[in-house]
């Protein structure tokens, strides 16, 4: 009898995208440390007290740029985000009320803050399944929901799921070929089971002259099996925004979309998604009815059950009262706190280092965990690509010892990466965002625990999204909202800073 070793594969080779520049100052902290010490010189051939009156606001004004935080913002960013919390705190924008006794016009429930001015339209796709489209019109940009069951790895072979893993790598290498797709998020929600389902499917299958030990077996069943259990459901938005110069209709662009969908869910299929199928705008609206009120959970699966569906609507699909804080998000039946990736696995990590986070977390109300992808044309890939391996081989043959040592490792990492975009392998940004929702404020330091626990197992560094808990909510929600999209100051720029 012979033994052959089981090679079990491993993932990583992930990497911050290097910020231009000198060390920790960026782009624009270096520019400014060449143009002060050019002023500066200028300056002394006038006089030494000319000279130092230039170089002290100089730097005054450059030290805040070289000092970061654990997750790379500097002082001036930490600044800006205490003042615009200050602001939105003296103009109320952190209190939110809708319905007929608010001051809003219409009277209706609209979801707050990103998502207030986003509109729903349905569609039809090429098997003419009903789909959702959700608009953005600030940056006019349309966003499509498919909802998957994933097949899991339970009594699965290790080589099935690392054909999945490979399948879905293709399948966001793909997403870099999708015309005007801007991003792409990945939800996947956990929630305890409240056991409508069961009833609805087992109780009315009961006989009537069934004996009674039987009976009572069964209704102990329905009763009993939801505390042990609960619900996951899985969704991937996409959005896509219309090039720069087109004019197109909303028509035009759902007509456009309902075309893809078919093949964007053979792929999600092949990847290990299960049954795959688009959201309709109705499914889309009780999604986000549940996340702001988990108190009705219960009933719209009652009434889906019962009906077939609930006739929500999306302007009805928001909070009656929402308050944002320091470090929470208060709406309607529950209270919310979401978390920030810093520092993605260090090292190589196996397929399941996600699979404790993905799980329920007892003691929480619901729990999502959001995936959010950028994909990068071919082009740019390749320029970033080639700019990472020669700063990577610069930096391993200029420094010593262990700087070195570690230097040398990102160089091979650089050069797998390389050839591995040469070979057709797609390069995306991504980042991770967790709400944790519980029943009252008391409860989230309770989920604070539970957190810093599935960080731990799963190896990533993560921090609360102080005075930005809003905004952050909506983010997780698969409505399509993507941060680098919201924010006033271009994605490029902030990478200089």
């Amino acid at each position: 009898m012979s033994t052959q070793a089981v090679t079990h594969p491993t993932y990583g080779n992930w990497r911050r995208p290097r910020r231009p520049g000198l060390g920790p100052l960026g782009l624009v902290g270096t520019l400014g440390v060449f143009g002060g010490l050019v002023v500066t010189l200028l300056a002394s051939l006038i006089s030494l007290y000319a000279a130092l009156t230039v170089l002290v606001p100089v730097v005054v004004l450059l030290v805040p740029l070289a000092v970061r935080t654990q997750d790379g913002r500097n002082v001036y960013q930490l600044i800006a985000l205490r003042i615009g919390w200050w602001r939105r705190r003296s103009k109320g924008s952190h209190l939110y009320a809708s319905g007929p006794l608010s001051a809003r016009p219409g009277g209706r429930f609209r979801p707050p803050g990103l998502l207030n001015k986003v509109t729903a339209a349905e569609g039809r796709d090429a098997y003419d399944r009903p789909f959702g489209v959700l608009h953005h019109p600030a940056r006019n940009l349309y966003t499509i929901v498919l909802g998957c069951d994933p097949d899991g790895g339970a009594l699965v072979d290790p080589g099935q799921i690392d054909v999945w893993v490979a399948l879905w790598g293709e399948w966001l290498a793909r997403l870099a070929h999708e015309p005007g797709l801007r991003g792409a998020t990945l939800i996947v929600e956990t929630a305890p089971d409240p056991g409508t389902r069961l009833a609805h499917e087992v109780l009315p299958r009961i006989h009537p002259d069934a004996p009674a030990a039987a009976r009572a077996v069964m209704e102990e069943v329905v009763e009993r099996y939801p505390t042990a259990s609960s619900e996951m459901h899985t969704y991937v938005t996409l959005t896509y925004g219309v090039p720069p110069g087109q004019k197109r209709k909303p028509e035009d662009v759902i007509s456009d979309l309902a075309i893809r969908i078919p093949g964007l869910l053979s792929g999600l299929v092949a990847a290990g998604g299960g049954t795959a199928y688009p959201l309709s705008a109705e499914r889309i609206a009780e999604v986000v009815r549940v996340a702001y009120d988990p108190a009705v959970a219960a009933d719209v699966l009652d009434a889906r059950a019962r009906y077939g569906r609930t006739g929500l609507e999306w302007d009805d699909a928001g909070p009656a009262a929402a308050v944002e804080t320091v470090n929470s998000y208060q709406h309607d039946s529950g209270v919310s706190r979401t978390w920030l990736l810093t520092l993605a696995p260090r090292g190589t990590v196996r397929s399941s280092v996600l699979r404790g986070m993905l799980e329920a977390a007892p003691g929480t109300r619901r729990k999502r965990v959001a995936l959010v992808y950028r994909p990068i044309d071919p082009g740019t890939s390749a320029r970033i690509v080639e700019a990472d391996r020669r700063s990577a081989q610069f930096m391993a043959t200029s420094g010593r010892g262990m700087v070195r040592a570690r230097a040398a490792s990102e160089m091979l990492a650089a050069e797998q990466t390389a050839a591995e975009e040469a070979a057709g392998a797609g390069l995306v940004e991504f980042s991770l965002m967790l709400t944790v929702t519980v029943d009252s404020a008391a409860e989230l330091a309770g989920a604070d625990v539970t957190i810093r626990n599935l960080n731990a197992a799963s190896r990533v560094l993560m921090r609360p999204a102080d005075r930005m808990q809003a905004a952050a909510f909506a983010c997780t929600l698969p409505t399509g909202i993507l941060p680098w999209e919201q924010t006033l100051i271009p994605h490029e720029l902030q990478e200089a800073l």
